[in-house]
């Protein structure tokens, strides 16, 4: 059964098959400014080595620490992973607090579902799983944006009760309860 997980080394083949997914999809080029879009761009080229991968699965566990360098603009940020076993299914990150753009675009929780394993409830159960932790962390309601033609993601933020503010450009705006 899926569970969140601090991001771990175990399941490092998986979490490269998943990338190289995103990838097919045309996700990590130069005009891809979502967080697994950023990533695939900069660090893919290093994660085929374990340490290199081990490194990288510290700072994103380190970047929910107040106190840890990162660059100008973001927050603190608890980043979890959506595995069954020792396979990777997805990522969920729940951003301590807001920033301007944040509230206009980003929102406190952004997530992503590998495309093999979308389509079977997989963000719905993973926001859901989130949510506590979120409010644990303080935020209450949270909001939570996506794209006004992601009819799939709209669908996972109203069955976790989100309620839409607004549209802000492409960016539909949810507050979704925490507790």
């Amino acid at each position: 059964m899926p569970e969140l997980t601090p991001p771990t080394t175990r399941v490092h083949a998986s979490f490269l098959a998943a990338m190289e997914e995103f990838r097919a999809e045309g996700r990590g080029g130069l005009s891809d400014d979502s967080m697994i879009g950023r990533e695939i761009h900069e660090q893919a080229s290093r994660w085929t080595e374990p340490a290199a991968f081990g490194h990288y699965v510290r700072s994103l566990r380190d970047q929910a620490l107040e106190d840890s360098p990162r660059p100008e603009g973001q927050v603190p940020s608890t980043t979890l992973w959506w595995v069954s076993g020792d396979e990777y299914l997805g990522r969920i990150a729940i951003r301590h607090r807001l920033t301007p753009h944040l509230r206009d675009y980003g929102g406190h929780i952004g997530y992503d579902v590998r495309p093999s394993a979308r389509r079977r409830g997989h963000a719905t159960a993973m926001l859901a799983a989130a949510l506590p932790l979120a409010g644990a962390l303080g935020i209450g309601p949270a909001l939570v944006t996506c794209d006004e033609d992601n009819s799939g993601s709209r669908k996972v933020i109203e069955a976790n009760r989100g309620a839409l503010e607004d549209k802000r450009g492409v960016k539909l705006r949810y507050w979704v309860p925490t507790s």
